[in-house]
């Protein structure tokens, strides 16, 4: 990934956060039948390795698994929020009008081991992991306890579970950082005002702009 200096995000902690904000990632392996990508939501061990070990399961039919098996390494793609960036947003528009539109967004990747299980007990103790970490936002969290028992373990007879030990990761936070700031301030202002997805690049860069003591006027 193409990260410029000052998109580069280095700090374990912020990578870990997004990860778990945007757990549903693209997993990206090569093999016999070549480049192969699928998106499977991970829980993350952030203290197990040096920089993190990351679990998912598979379908047992679909054939990834068994790429990721005999492979050495793989690609997980974590994308956090994005949005468009109009040139209006830029004071210098009205002040030279070498400006041109461009895209914000957030992003980060994890290559990593991968080790395939298929042992009952890691995979349950996964997906009970994987649904406690998403139901934990509910007023009436779903329990695997709910479900009946035999339902449960057919189920997991049907899927293939993957850790894979990060080795690197790789966080690029393109939020206007090469613009002056009046330039900052206005795209972070006009996302903030379109809302939804917008938004949240525009919240991302209030608190940058607040951090380099440099806050907006909302």
């Amino acid at each position: 990934m193409y990260v410029p200096p000052h998109n580069r995000e280095e700090r374990p902690e912020v990578m870990h956060q997004l990860i778990r904000a945007q757990p549903l990632g693209l997993v990206i392996s090569a093999g016999d039948s070549g480049l192969v990508a699928n998106p499977l939501p991970f829980v993350l061990h952030a203290e197990a390795g040096p920089h993190g070990t990351l679990e998912c399961h598979l379908a047992r039919a679909n054939t990834q698994w068994q790429d990721l098996g005999a492979a050495g390494e793989c690609l997980v793609v974590f994308q956090g929020p994005q949005a468009y960036i109009t040139p209006s947003w830029y004071p210098a528009k009205r002040e030279h009008g070498k400006v041109v539109p461009t895209w914000n967004y957030v992003v980060v990747q994890a290559r990593g081991r991968p080790t395939v299980s298929e042992d009952r007990p890691w995979l349950r103790r996964h997906l009970e992991e994987l649904v406690d970490q998403n139901e934990e936002p509910f007023d009436e969290p779903w329990r695997m306890t709910d479900a009946p028992e035999e339902y449960l373990a057919a189920q997991v007879k049907g899927i293939v579970g993957v850790s894979i030990e990060i080795t690197e990761l790789r966080g690029k936070w393109k939020l206007s950082q090469n613009r002056s700031v009046a330039d900052q301030q206005g795209t972070a202002l006009g996302l903030l005002a379109r809302g939804g997805a917008s938004a949240e690049v525009g919240s991302m860069m209030d608190d940058m702009l607040e951090a380099n003591g440099c806050p907006i006027r909302h």
